[in-house]
Parts: structure tokens; C-alpha cells; sequence
């Protein structure tokens, strides 16, 4: 037994440290449990005597009759395992937090997280990367509102104004008719319908990969997007597509419909489940990285090497909004549940006020 100015620690034969001492009521109180550390028995030890020397001590035994304080490492993954979650989003929240917001608040109970350790702790994380801050500091608010529901807590302690949003720091710079030509021109033959289909349609990568011959009405000029492939902790899952206004059909520009008739009848493996655009065996779905190796030469050769495949659906929304289609047909098309992501595609189509002007002046020119 360790002889200390206060309290005693003793290691047991289970090779585990029991602390005690004596209290303001001279009687001998034993710690709660036992430690793993003789670190963890000397800061208990510590704790209890600034409570006795700010005047805030009660017995640990009475305290551990009392309830424990649920924390937010205990209530997080509770949360979680409750929602009806994409497997992708449901990964990104389990990293989320075991990454940016338990290292801070595993053991702290719901009822102590405050609006200023909340501040501090979104201070510290990194500025180099908005997005991920936005996402981390979002998670925790909304977990923390559930809390409020739950009566957990009183109040959200997430106040911090626009922390959740983020502005986009790259602005996507569309592809051109002619760069279009130039990188389908330059990719081999099966790829040019994928391409034409990502833009002119505006389809997600993995809304075009997931695509069968049952999806694709060549007749009516319909593509039926009803499912979407992700790749999630090294898991290819097939499901339902981003959001409920993900399931749509969306219109063929007619002058695709010759090129999609001849990838059609050209592809070896038949039947209405057969893949649009499968792997080199036939069955199996794509892999980005196998897009990657043809389409990143491709852009290259158009002068485009910025240009991601997800620019693309990009390049189809203005190109959508160009036509003059309303906000509501925007969304449509798109597959977007809210409005705000398509009115970015219809400011990006208000910069061709410029060029309407110019052609409005070659008409009086011509007069």
C-alpha cells in the first residue's frame, strides 16, 4: 500500500488498484470500482479532493447509487443503429464519429455538453477541410436534436450559424459540345454510350452502372432509373437510388437513341437483366477505376484533365436549364428531392445572358 499526503492505493492480486480515503466525515470511503492504472487511482484520488476543498464532496457510495449519466458515446451509436440509412451515408456517419466527434465527446454525459465546448471543439478541427467539419459538426447537431426529442437533454447546444453548409470549393467548369465530341471520339466504342448517357441525361455514376436492358425503352425514349450500385467497406450493394425523387424516368434526347439502339444489339449477354454497361465479364458492374483508365486519357485528349466523370451529370443540368426547363422539371430530371441543388444548374445557365445579347445584336446587324 502506497503512503500518500491523502488517500491510499493499493494493487490488489488481481493486479488491479483499489483507491480510498478518508473523508470530511472521518470515515474511510472506497472508490467505486477498481483501475486498471495506478494513474487512473491517483486521478480519481485527485478529483475527489478538489470536491472536498471546493465543497462540493459527497460519498462515492452515495454517488454510486445514483443513476450514471448517459454519454454521448453511449447514446451516438443508439442513434445510429435507429436509422434507416444508405449503407454509404451509414459508413460515413461511423467514421464521423469515431474520427472528429468522439475523440472529444465519448465520455461526456449528454447533460454537459455545452454550446461553448461545443464552439471550441468545432474550432479545432481542421480548416483545411470544410466539407468534412460541416459534415462532423452537422452529425452533432442532429444527433443532439434527437437527444432534445428523447428528453435526454433540455436543449440543442448547437448554435453555431451556417456551420453545417459549406461553399463549394471547386466550381465545376461544364464540358463543351465540342469537348464532349472530342472525348467521346476518344474512348473506345462501349464507353460512348455510357458517356453520352452520364451527360445528356444527367445520371449518377452509379444510376448509369446499376442500368439493365429492362431500364432502357429505346421505343418510347425512357430511361428508367429504379436502382443505384455503391461500393461501401468494400461491399458492392445494389439499392434504391440516392433519394425518393432518385426513382424517375428520364427522356433520351432522341439523337441518342441511334447510338444506344446499336450498343444494344450489339451486347453479347441477352435477357432483360443484363447489365447496360457491365464488366469486361459480362455479369459483374464496373469498377471506376476501370472507367478511370480510359476516360482520364480521353480528357486529357480534349484539353479537359479537370474534368471529373460526376462533371458530367453537371454538364447535363445546364445543359437542361439552357432549354429554359423550370426549377420543378429540373428536379425532376435530376432526381433531386430539394430545390436548392437544382437552382445551382439554372444561375450556372443565366450566364449565357452574354451570349443571348450578342446574338440578339446579330439580328439587328442583319436588318
Amino acid at each position: 500500500m502506497g503512503k500518500r499526503s491523502f488517500g491510499q492505493i493499493q494493487r490488489l492480486p488481481s493486479k488491479r488498484y483499489r483507491a480510498r480515503y478518508t473523508g470530511p466525515d472521518a470515515t474511510l470511503h472506497n472508490a467505486p470500482h477498481t483501475f486498471d492504472t495506478r494513474g487512473d487511482a491517483e486521478a480519481w484520488l485527485v478529483g475527489e479532493r478538489r470536491r472536498i476543498s471546493e465543497d462540493r464532496w459527497t460519498p462515492p457510495s452515495r454517488l454510486s447509487d445514483q443513476p450514471r449519466a448517459l454519454t454521448l458515446g453511449e447514446y451516438a451509436p443508439r442513434w445510429l443503429a435507429r436509422r434507416d440509412l444508405k449503407p454509404r451515408t451509414h459508413i460515413h456517419y461511423e467514421a464521423l464519429l469515431e474520427r472528429q466527434i468522439l475523440p472529444t465527446f465519448d465520455v461526456v454525459p449528454l447533460k454537459a455538453i455545452t454550446s461553448e465546448s461545443v464552439r471550441e471543439w468545432y474550432s479545432n478541427l481542421d480548416r483545411s477541410k470544410p466539407t468534412l467539419r460541416a459534415h462532423a459538426y452537422g452529425l452533432l447537431r442532429t444527433i443532439l436534436g434527437t437527444a432534445v426529442v428523447d428528453e435526454k437533454i433540455p436543449v440543442n447546444p448547437c448554435h453555431i450559424r451556417a456551420a453545417s453548409t459549406t461553399k463549394r470549393v471547386r466550381k465545376v467548369k461544364p464540358a463543351t459540345l465540342a469537348e464532349l465530341e472530342m472525348i467521346a471520339a476518344a474512348l473506345p466504342m462501349k464507353y460512348r454510350p455510357m458517356l453520352m448517357l452520364s451527360t445528356w441525361c444527367a445520371l449518377r455514376f452509379g444510376e448509369v452502372t446499376e442500368l439493365r436492358r429492362k431500364d432502357v425503352d429505346l421505343k418510347n425514349g425512357v430511361i428508367h432509373v429504379r436502382r443505384g450500385v455503391v461500393r461501401a467497406d468494400g461491399l458492392i450493394v445494389v439499392g434504391t437510388p440516392k433519394s425518393e425523387a432518385g426513382t424517375r424516368d428520364v427522356a433520351i434526347p432522341p439523337h441518342l437513341l441511334p447510338l444506344l439502339k446499336v450498343h444494344v444489339d450489339s451486347m453479347p449477354v441477352r435477357g432483360r437483366e443484363a447489365l447496360l454497361f457491365p464488366a469486361t465479364d459480362g455479369a459483374s458492374h464496373i469498377a471506376p477505376s476501370t472507367l478511370y483508365r480510359v476516360f482520364y486519357p480521353a480528357r486529357v485528349a480534349a484539353g479537359r484533365s479537370d474534368l471529373r466523370w460526376h462533371d458530367l451529370r453537371h454538364t447535363g443540368a445546364v445543359l437542361a436549364a439552357q432549354t429554359g426547363a423550370t426549377l420543378a422539371e429540373l428536379m425532376g430530371r435530376l432526381g433531386h428531392s430539394t430545390p436548392q441543388a437544382a437552382l445551382r444548374y439554372q444561375h450556372a445557365a443565366q450566364g449565357r445572358d452574354a451570349q443571348i445579347a450578342a446574338a440578339l445584336s446579330k439580328i439587328a446587324e442583319a436588318k
